[in-house]
């Protein structure tokens, strides 16, 4: 009882964080679009490409800082997998199919779309759903919203997350450069063995996982994917049932860093996008169309025709109280790509002019999901409202 309790404050944490963490994105995003936009414009966009220790200040940002952010997404899909959500096979069925439909669905319209172009290789970014922004526009609703929605949503997000980290390691690594990944994995099983032997000091792990992504970050596998597999590593039991685990203490420890700090930071350097003449033009070509169709269209869809396939075929169960209509609009809000798209259109796309202009398109298509999303989802819960006034008055 004791550990269910804990599970579901970290998720109440988890969750009021990301609720937050969207809000706080949203003006960091402004500022900076501000910023790009202004008489500063050159100064500004020069400070992140000032050099530290062999790196750009944006390259620690997106390669160091970043990795921090996996690594809190790596905890909280363990979490998942083993207490969570995600614990059993009949509640995992459900957010897997579901993400899996809202990750191919969107891709195969931007392969569509792009289909004999060398921007085809941006088929990644429309996949990714931003569990910040999501959870953010899905909390303006208020007490409305079943804790059978924020969960499934949740859970649906974390393992769409799973799914932009394969995608990055499959497909967007050039080159390898076997002698440091072998190192790094050798790391990375020497950690699994110290997790076997119950060592659970964090001070052993994460200088280990520091070193782990050094060799990482040499090896031409982005160096974020340390984070997730040092989360996987890190003990998820205490050596007493009433102690939190480590695995518990460092995804506490790092609910607010992220969220009001590394977020901040990525979208400030990752936004920085000049809007110059012919924007909306740019927003007509392939690339961009791609990106818009599959997170606005390819998402929704893609998400509610697998969520429903599995639900007809008794593959899963439909959430707890909830309607078709609110499970569609929470398809919406996975349309909202922010972050993971963002990231994705770096790793894909070498043109600055066709990573500005994705960009620009992630925004767009960003702003198009909240907004219908909170609009589709208010108004699906009005309904509920009034059927329960009626039926309080028929017992009156």
């Amino acid at each position: 009882m004791e550990r269910k309790k804990a599970n579901n404050q970290i998720f109440r944490k988890f969750f009021e964080s990301e609720k937050s963490s969207g809000l706080t994105l949203i003006a960091f995003t402004i500022l900076s679009l501000l910023l790009a936009n202004s008489s500063i414009k050159e100064n500004y966009t020069e400070f992140w490409e000032y050099s530290f220790a062999g790196l750009s200040i944006e390259h620690w940002i997106n390669d160091g800082l970043m990795a921090v952010f996996f690594l809190l997404v790596g905890l909280e899909l363990k979490r998942e997998f083993l207490v969570g959500e995600l614990s059993s096979l009949k509640k995992a069925t459900l957010p897997i199919f579901s993400a899996l439909g809202g990750m191919l669905i969107p891709a195969g319209i931007f392969i569509l779309i792009n289909l004999g172009k060398p921007s085809i290789t941006g088929f990644g970014i429309p996949m990714a759903t931003d569990i910040a922004f999501a959870l953010g526009a899905l909390s303006l609703l208020g007490n409305k919203v079943p804790t059978s929605v924020k969960v499934f949503l949740t859970a649906l997000a974390v393992i769409d997350d799973l799914g932009a980290i394969v995608v990055i390691a499959v497909f967007y690594t050039k080159t390898i450069f076997w002698l440091n990944l072998f190192i790094a994995f050798g790391i990375f099983v020497g950690l699994m063995i110290l997790n076997k032997l119950k060592i659970t000091s964090l001070w052993i792990y994460i200088p280990l996982g520091i070193v782990m992504w050094y060799f990482m970050h040499h090896s031409g596998i982005h160096a974020t994917i340390t984070g997730v597999l040092l989360a996987f590593a890190i003990p998820s039991s205490g050596k007493n049932q009433n102690e939190h685990s480590p695995s518990d203490r460092l995804q506490e420890a790092l609910h607010y860093p992220v969220p009001f700090i590394i977020l901040p930071l990525f979208a400030l350097v990752n936004t920085a996008i000049a809007i110059g003449p012919g924007w909306d033009k740019a927003l007509f070509q392939n690339s961009s169309l791609g990106i818009i169709m599959g997170l606005v269209l390819g998402k929704p869809v893609g998400i509610f025709i697998f969520t429903w396939i599995s639900i007809k075929l008794k593959i899963a169960d439909k959430p707890d109280g909830t309607s078709w209509s609110q499970l569609f609009g929470v398809g919406i809000l996975g349309g909202i790509g922010f972050t993971m798209s963002i990231f994705v259109t770096i790793l894909a796309f070498t043109d600055h002019t066709m990573i500005n202009d994705s960009k620009f398109a992630i925004l767009i298509s960003s702003l198009l999901a909240g907004v219908i999303g909170y609009i589709w989802l208010k108004l699906s819960f009005r309904p509920k409202k009034k059927i329960q006034k009626t039926q309080k008055v028929q017992r009156g």
